[in-house]
């Protein structure tokens, strides 16, 4: 047996779902809080520390993110099973018989995708993976199926330097920063911090690129030197036989009125997009959920082909539906407990101007383990490394982008959001995790040395 498959034979009987894993989270967070939360002030913390619990379950703020983030999905896999998508899909699957080749190419293809948006990335990926086990099976290829499956679930380590990444996009909206600092260190940071100086980074594009030139080719290697266990596929995708269409329902199959309000909404968009807010503006969950419903539309023609991708994409939702919510619960106990701000401290105390970054990229990537959301994570220690960077006179920039990298990079840790992809490909979380950690493997060394060449 070869090192790899021992390694992966030990990391599957090691690692259990990812609903347990958000469950045994909750107990590791609430022992924490117990332990060494600063904040529990009521003798009786248990109950204290499950009223922080249940804050964060039910905030409001975050459930309207859960909604959003769960359309993102959605629509982005509705998007993903469109026949042009297929289209394309298949006209690049059919020529990666190999695993060698096919890891390489869905890591390219996912991270590309996913640097313009994480949701659609992460169903494309899960989706391509889905078609090459096909036509393996298909065409008696041996393809080491959760190797491919890992590759299209690489696009979370380039999300957050990207369009839709939770961090960058707060801190480009006017007045964002001021709202999160004490009024002595107003006059010392911009109003502002544009995609110009993050997205568009020197910084962030040659980390980007040489992520998207160097993960494909080191999934190479891996598809060379893994065996490819056999492939076992559910039935989920099946093809819909042709329905019988009576009366009425010909205009849920009418071409012309899913094309219409398709257009409309892309042309809104469009408009919306370059005139009125702005391109680099743009990218909020809601304008980027109108946009992928809009392509939706025009992508699959008509009403019954749009429902039809619907009910097969909302299952992939489901896992989110009920986790993210206790994810939200771990974060506050956490926040109200104040055992990220302790952390957040210690590393602030412990820092240089010039070692900042370092701490803020390794504590942005041992957070997200236990909080597997940017947005949720920079509402947390957002302040906190601000502040610290404003004080020490570090460079803003710089030290938020150390902040994604980090958060990013431990996605490959985290299965929480590789749920729709294991929907949509019938595989478990211990069966990609050893290849994502690989890949994790393969990023910490990219991100530290872009930081320290920056």
């Amino acid at each position: 047996m070869s090192f790899t498959s021992k390694f992966v034979n030990i990391y599957k009987a090691l690692l259990p779902s990812p609903f347990t894993i958000a469950i045994v989270l909750s107990f590791f967070a609430f022992v924490l809080a117990l332990l060494f939360g600063m904040g529990v002030e009521n003798e009786f913390k248990p109950y204290t520390i499950l009223t922080y619990w249940e804050n964060g379950i039910w905030n409001p703020n975050l459930l309207v993110f859960t909604v959003q983030m769960i359309l993102m999905l959605v629509l982005g896999h509705i998007l993903a099973i469109s026949a042009p998508v297929n289209q394309f899909i298949n006209s690049v699957t059919q020529h990666l018989n190999t695993s060698a080749k096919a890891a390489a190419w869905i890591t390219f293809l996912t991270m590309l995708v996913a640097f313009f948006n994480w949701g659609l990335g992460l169903i494309f990926g899960a989706i391509m993976a889905r078609k090459l086990a096909e036509e393996s099976l298909r065409n008696n290829w041996r393809l080491n199926y959760p190797l491919i499956a890992a590759g299209g679930y690489s696009g979370l380590m380039v999300w957050h330097g990207g369009f839709s990444g939770s961090s960058l996009a707060k801190v480009a909206e006017s007045g964002h920063l001021v709202s999160l600092l004490p009024i002595k260190l107003h006059s010392s940071i911009p109003d502002a911090i544009s995609f110009s100086e993050t997205v568009f980074s020197r910084m962030n594009m040659t980390t980007s690129f040489a992520l998207l030139i160097i993960a494909p080719m080191a999934m190479y290697w891996m598809g060379k030197k893994s065996k490819a266990p056999p492939i076992t596929l559910n039935t989920k995708f099946r093809t819909p036989q042709k329905p019988i269409i009576v009366g009425a329902e010909k205009l849920d199959h009418s071409k012309g009125l899913g094309i219409v309000v398709g257009a409309i909404l892309i042309l809104y968009v469009l408009y919306k997009m370059f005139w009125v807010i702005g391109f680099t503006h743009y990218f909020t969950p809601n304008n980027i959920n109108l946009l992928l419903l809009g392509m939706g539309f025009l992508f699959h023609k008509n009403l019954y082909n749009f429902t039809q991708a619907l009910d097969q994409a909302i299952s992939g939702a489901a896992g989110i539906l009920i986790q993210f919510p206790l994810y939200f619960g771990i974060m506050g106990i956490l926040r109200d407990s104040q055992l990220i701000a302790q952390f957040s401290e210690f590393v602030a105390q412990s820092a240089s101007p010039n070692s900042l970054t370092y701490f803020t990229f390794f504590s942005a990537g041992i957070v997200n383990i236990l909080v597997p959301s940017g947005g949720g994570q920079w509402a947390i220690q957002g302040p906190i490394l601000l502040q610290t960077a404003t004080e020490m006179g570090a460079p803003l920039a710089k030290n938020i982008l150390a902040f994604a990298y980090g958060d990013q990079l431990t996605n490959m840790l985290q299965p929480f959001w590789a749920l729709p992809l294991l929907g949509i490909t019938g595989l478990k979380a211990k069966d990609i995790l050893p290849y994502s950690l690989f890949l994790f493997l393969i990023g910490l060394p990219i991100f530290l040395v872009m930081l320290f060449l920056f």
